[in-house]
């Protein structure tokens, strides 16, 4: 029995676990298959229900694990295969090439200063860019450059900006190790379904129809808009915005199950964006049931109830494009009343379910 421990997975859940672990005296390697460490949690403007900022929550705890001495992080990372038994597991994992020599790079960013191309950031769920070197985000960890050799043109602008670091390896290969631990900690996280497969509400045929998590990178300061909610159908302002609940989730014809927390984070957006333009933007907020049954839950709540957000109670069953002003025209049915419904929004969000992590399995 080995007195090491391995964590699958950066995100919050990972990073908690892997720093309880390490106080409790193991040896902890921390594999996370993106750049960087942080999941979902670093890409969120607020938390809720107190509307703390979510970087300024995780970010120390991200620095916590960087700096502490029973902990190794291996980021940009697949697992290949894990052997072995309770106490005794050994685990094959694939250090992907990064073209860049952590233990040179200092994380300047000089390099990315002088790339000449730009390719869609994933992490700004594609609404902003990122140059073939650079970071996924400002606060990575550990930060250290990645290029993406599918836009990288080798003109070697980054090797002259890096100098005598000599931090640039255009012909670093993949490495493989082996590791021996004791215990594994799944702690994979979750994916946002993405409704491309709906024909319903339009998302990926309709300019204006957006997910939650798209919403949070264009109302987070830090994000591709710099904190401005716009349409991307003509860059303006939305003067009235509808969210809508549990698309995917509680649907017998997709994912049966709550995902728990769709809820509080529609209320945190609607707050947020009631809050930030206040008298000039109208909120929507089409539901089937409030599930609010955690601490500060309800209060949060009636705080979105007093803002003037309207709530609606009842699962849209259509939405329609204007051709002309790309406005969104959502039919429903207002269950409260009894009686359809068909309102107006210049934007729609759509609060989706929570899915397994591809490849968690």
């Amino acid at each position: 029995v080995t007195n090491k421990a391995m964590v699958l997975g950066g995100g919050i859940a990972g990073i908690n676990a892997a720093l309880d672990l390490a106080e409790m005296g193991f040896k902890v390697y921390l594999i996370e298959k993106a750049e960087s460490i942080g999941g979902h949690m670093a890409q969120l403007d607020k938390t809720f229900p107190t509307l703390d900022c979510s970087i300024c929550i995780e970010g120390p705890k991200m620095v916590d694990v960087s700096r502490h001495p029973d902990i190794e992080i291996i980021s940009y990372a697949d697992i290949l295969r894990v052997d072995g038994y309770v106490g005794d597991f050994k685990v094959k994992i694939r250090k992907n090439p990064r073209y860049v020599v952590a233990d040179n790079c200092t994380g300047c960013g000089e390099c990315r200063d002088v790339c000449p191309l730009e390719y869609p950031n994933e992490w700004d769920m594609n609404m902003g860019v990122r140059k073939a070197i650079s970071v996924p985000f400002d606060q990575a960890v550990p930060l250290v450059y990645t290029i993406n050799m599918d836009y990288c043109i080798k003109c070697y602008k980054c090797v002259d900006a890096c100098g005598p670091r000599r931090a640039i390896l255009f012909d670093q290969k993949p490495e493989e190790i082996e590791l021996e631990v004791g215990a594994i900690v799944i702690a994979t996280g979750f994916d946002i379904y993405l409704p491309t497969d709906s024909q319903l509400y339009g998302y990926g045929r309709y300019d204006n129809v957006i997910t939650a998590l798209e919403f949070e990178r264009l109302i987070l300061a830090a994000g591709p808009t710099r904190g401005i909610v716009m349409r991307s159908s003509d860059g303006k302002k939305p003067h009235s915005v509808a969210f809508i609940q549990c698309v995917g989730s509680r649907d017998v014809n997709k994912y049966e199950w709550c995902s728990g927390f769709c809820c509080m984070y529609a209320l945190k957006n609607a707050i947020l964006l009631k809050e930030k333009y206040k008298d000039d933007v109208e909120v929507y907020l089409l539901y089937i049931d409030m599930r609010t049954h955690f601490k500060g839950y309800e209060e949060f709540y009636r705080r979105a109830r007093d803002l003037g957000i309207n709530f609606i109670r009842g699962k849209p069953s259509q939405i329609i494009e204007d051709l002309e002003t790309k406005n969104l025209i959502i039919r429903a049915e207002d269950m409260a009343l009894g009686d359809p419904i068909e309102l107006e929004a210049e934007m729609v969000v759509l609060c989706t379910a929570a899915i397994p992590k591809k490849g968690s399995d």
